[in-house]
């Protein structure tokens, strides 16, 4: 193991190259991009394109680029899972899957056996450790905040991360990047599920799988047929547009059943929900939490998280009760908890 070492993991980004470059100023580095191509999944043309970018990068650092091959793996932890949640019904986020088993799982391990012992990412968050734990707090730059995404990191992984953007904005990063001639400098960040570049995610489940969607019908709360749908993994709770039905007033999908391949049409206000389950937790701060306590929650990547009183039920299970109604609470998404700017942690709403 080499002293004070850590590889960076390098998309071909701006931020993973800045993060590169602070890191490589205090510490013995090297950047790995990962390759993630499998069963016609992902573009060759944009993964050479971004090893490319990431490998010119640790040239102009003067640092090592390695390239970790994890298509097996990326396809088996995350396409498959995703696949698998969008048929029975969830909606899932498959950057958390990611960020679990690939990103902090496959690639750190990657980075061990390569002789360094710690990752780097370029994400947005604060990085803070105490006598016998190392907790996350939220970016500086609060518009750029990513803690809602890593809520299932282990402390055990935690300790061999870094997270050398955390006290930087997005402009500042970019300043970074120009200073340094990074060619991505003026890259565009990307919105996109980076193995459905499109957004088209029903069409990429039918190519992988092979499968057509089956039609089934809109209900409504009572059970009545309204119409005929596409399939349901074509819906999420909340949606309006593209549900190709008139009804004479704007209607909400406000459930939906693999079982029965339905879809429950409501008005918006049905949308709205105090309480939630989650699943498969993870709490950061501490290992249990021993009594109902007041936090700020939120169940979907964009949304202001708000009061609420949780309790653990066992190890397994959080109940949240939300002060204020939420809006289209979704299977499959991610309860996040925070207690000021900490993130406490969080688990899969069932």
């Amino acid at each position: 193991m080499k002293p004070n070492s850590i590889m960076i993991a390098m998309s071909g980004g701006v931020d993973s190259a800045v993060a590169a470059y602070l890191a490589s100023t205090e510490c013995n580095a090297a950047g790995v991009t990962m390759r993630l191509l499998t069963d016609n999944i992902g573009s060759k043309e944009s993964a050479d394109a971004d090893e490319q970018g990431a490998a010119k990068v640790c040239r102009l650092l003067g640092i090592p680029h390695f390239v970790a091959d994890l298509g097996h793996a990326f396809r088996q932890a995350v396409v498959d899972p995703f696949i698998a949640a969008y048929e029975r019904g969830d909606t899932p986020n498959p950057c958390i899957f990611c960020n679990k088993a690939i990103k902090f799982g496959a690639l750190l391990d990657f980075a061990i056996k390569c002789g360094y012992d710690k990752i780097a990412t370029g994400h947005y968050i604060r990085l803070e450790r105490t006598a016998d734990r190392t907790l996350l707090r939220r970016a500086a730059d609060d518009s750029k905040d990513q803690t809602y995404m890593l809520w299932s990191l282990t402390q055990d992984v935690l300790s061999k991360c870094e997270f050398p953007l955390g006290q930087l904005t997005k402009t500042e990063v970019r300043t970074i990047a120009a200073t340094q001639n990074f060619p991505m400098a003026a890259r565009k960040d990307s919105q996109d599920i980076c193995f459905v570049p499109d957004g088209d995610y029903a069409a990429f489940i039918a190519r992988v799988t092979g499968k057509t969607p089956v039609p089934g019908y809109y209900i409504d709360r009572d059970g009545r047929i309204l119409g005929q749908h596409a399939g349901q993994l074509h819906y999420t709770v909340g949606q309006r547009k593209g549900l190709g039905i008139a009804l004479g007033k704007p209607a909400f999908v406000t459930a939906k059943s693999a079982k029965d391949n339905t879809v429950t049409l409501g008005e918006h206000e049905e949308l709205f929900t105090t309480r939630l389950v989650a699943k498969n937790i993870n709490l950061i701060p501490f290992d249990r939490l021993e009594r109902p306590r007041k936090m700020l929650a939120k169940a979907r990547y964009r949304q202001t998280a708000a009061p609420a009183t949780v309790t653990q039920l066992d190890e397994n299970t959080l109940v949240v009760e939300f002060e204020t109604a939420q809006r289209a609470i979704c299977p499959g998404q991610s309860l996040v908890l925070y207690e000021d700017d900490y993130l406490v942690g969080g688990g899969f709403i069932v």
